[in-house]
Formats: C-alpha cells, sequence, structure tokens
C-alpha cells in the first residue's frame, strides 16, 4: 500500500480537519487517512495529486503543499 503525505497552512479549526478527512476518505483507494492542523497522511492505491485536488476543491482559505 502506498504512503502520500499533505502539508496544510492556515487550518483553524476542527471544522476544516473533518471535512478534509471526510473528503479524503471518499477517494476511491484511499484506505486510511490521519489529518491534523498541518497535514495529512493518506495510506491507500492514489495518485497524489488527486488528493491535493480533493482538498482544493473544499475551498477552504488553506495552502496544500
Amino acid at each position: 500500500m502506498a504512503h502520500q503525505s499533505l502539508g496544510f497552512e492556515g487550518i483553524e479549526s476542527a471544522e476544516q480537519i473533518n471535512r478534509i478527512t471526510t473528503a479524503l476518505m471518499l477517494i476511491d483507494g484511499v484506505e486510511s487517512v490521519e489529518v491534523g492542523r498541518y497535514g495529512a497522511e493518506v495510506e491507500g492505491r492514489v495518485r497524489r495529486d488527486t488528493l491535493v485536488e480533493v482538498v482544493e476543491a473544499l475551498d477552504l482559505p488553506i495552502n496544500v503543499t
């Protein structure tokens, strides 16, 4: 199983973390997700650019790296 890491800047609330967690878990191929204020660790067969696109589509006031 592949491991991907994302970095976040600007997360300010648990609601934002919950929205990101839910969005990432709904992606086909994702097995597990751990999201915190500064990033996410994702296990599964999914491309990193797909993860970034999904988080950016939430239109949160954060930067994804």
